[in-house]
């Protein structure tokens, strides 16, 4: 590979690649998840109906191909429609990647949400390190055992998407912890400084 830009920048592409690739491989084998486990025979027939697809593929991509797919979970089926945001700025670089966003099904549709509510703004994008950051603090809401309705969630997710459209810029994941942090505790759940939630 010549030592240009075209080359430096394939290079950081490909190592960028792998480490999502890595970080798809260690969450896939995760014990703790925070969703009841959804089928491993399902999820294995569901990435192999991926295989039609070019990857990296976009999230309109997967939806036009699997979108009316149902994917069964403890807490009822869901259509892949209803778990990919269905836009040309979420991209997946394998299967695996799908697989992981729906399996959990209650954080998949949230962040769905998100991502479709913030293609709204004109100057801002949901960038990698911010979407995980929510990402992880809807994990933490889920993790409530207490919090069976995923109220925690929902109430969470309606705020980011109201502040998307109310301030037209999207809340810094600070924020967003904070917001859930004063979710659990006005509803009665424990929230330690040491956690992430604790803010």
């Amino acid at each position: 590979m010549a030592d240009d830009k075209r080359g430096r920048d394939k290079q950081a592409q490909d190592a960028e690649r792998r480490q999502r690739e890595r970080d798809i491989a260690a969450e896939l084998e995760r014990g703790d998840e925070t969703e009841p486990p959804t089928d491993e025979a399902e999820l294995d027939e569901f990435e192999t109906e991926l295989d039609s697809l070019t990857f990296p593929a976009t999230g309109s991509e997967v939806v036009a191909a699997v979108g009316d797919r149902e994917v069964e979970s403890v807490e009822g089926a869901y259509t892949v429609e209803e778990l990919v945001p269905d836009t040309d700025e979420e991209r997946f670089d394998s299967p695996a990647a799908v697989r992981v966003r729906v399996q959990r099904p209650t954080i998949a549709a949230a962040m769905k949400r998100i991502v479709e509510a913030s293609e709204t703004l004109r100057n801002e994008e949901l960038g990698g390190s911010q979407r995980e950051a929510y990402e992880k603090t809807l994990r933490e809401l889920k993790a409530i055992d207490a919090d069976d309705e995923d109220e925690g969630i929902a109430a969470t997710t309606d705020w980011i998407v109201e502040r998307i459209r109310d301030k037209e810029k999207l809340p810094g994941s600070r924020a967003v912890r904070r917001q859930a942090a004063k979710f659990c505790r006005s509803n009665g759940y424990e929230v330690r400084n040491d956690d992430w939630l604790g803010v």
